[in-house]
């Protein structure tokens, strides 16, 4: 008898970091059942998209395998990386790579994120306290992409571990397209070796398929 099909469901919120869990499953080409919600007005989930997904914060995505209901993009990623990546191409078993991969898992929301958050809430208070600490506020989102622009040109820039695809790839790049997408970062400063990695991983057949299917937007 062969292994047991997974019985996934993905409840996928829009212009969310849901889009990180998406692109993973097409990457292991796991079958999954998807649970899509627009944004209200207010830029909230729905109620009934909360409640239907069983987590009790309330945030996407979430993810049920089965019986068992896993929150954070970051330990979802871990989960369905150990649990169905039998050839190790998404976490890697070379150590220096794995422990690369997971780095970068990690700074996706401990770096990136956690900086660029409370730049955009900043920028929503008109107060001479607020604009006293935008400089220093964005001056680490600036610091973050310059070390990944750094670790882009260390190798061949292509995927940020590796030769092809990993999770490190699937878990960063939703965090610098919110930073772009959001205007999170100086307007007269670029990041070649970011944008070209961007275009490149947005360009793979994995991540449009999960764009189409999911019609991810930010």
């Amino acid at each position: 008898m062969g292994p047991k099909t997974p019985d996934i469901t993905l409840y996928f919120l829009q212009a969310s970091r849901s889009i990180r869990i998406a692109w993973l499953l097409e990457e292991l080409g796991i079958e999954y059942k998807l649970h899509r919600a627009d944004r209200e007005s207010s830029g909230l989930a729905p109620a009934d998209f909360k409640q239907s997904s069983g987590a009790l914060l309330g945030r996407a995505p979430v993810l049920k395998d089965g019986h068992l209901t896993l929150q954070e993009s970051g330990a979802i990623t871990e989960y369905l990386c150990e649990q169905y990546d039998r050839s190790h191409r998404l976490l890697p078993t070379e150590p220096a790579q794995r422990i690369k991969v997971r780095e970068y898992i990690h700074a996706a929301e401990g770096t990136f994120m956690v900086h660029c958050l409370p730049t955009l809430y900043n920028r929503r208070i008109d107060t001479t306290m607020a604009a006293k600490l935008a400089p220093g506020l964005e001056k680490n989102v600036v610091k973050d992409l310059d070390w990944l622009e750094a670790e882009l040109k260390a190798g061949d820039g292509r995927y940020l571990v590796g030769d092809h695809v990993t999770a490190a790839d699937t878990m960063v790049a939703f965090s610098v397209q919110f930073i772009f997408a959001m205007g999170l970062a100086p307007r007269n400063s670029r990041w070649a070796a970011i944008e070209g990695w961007l275009a490149n991983v947005e360009g793979e057949n994995a991540y449009r398929r999960t764009v189409a299917k999911t019609g991810h937007h930010l």
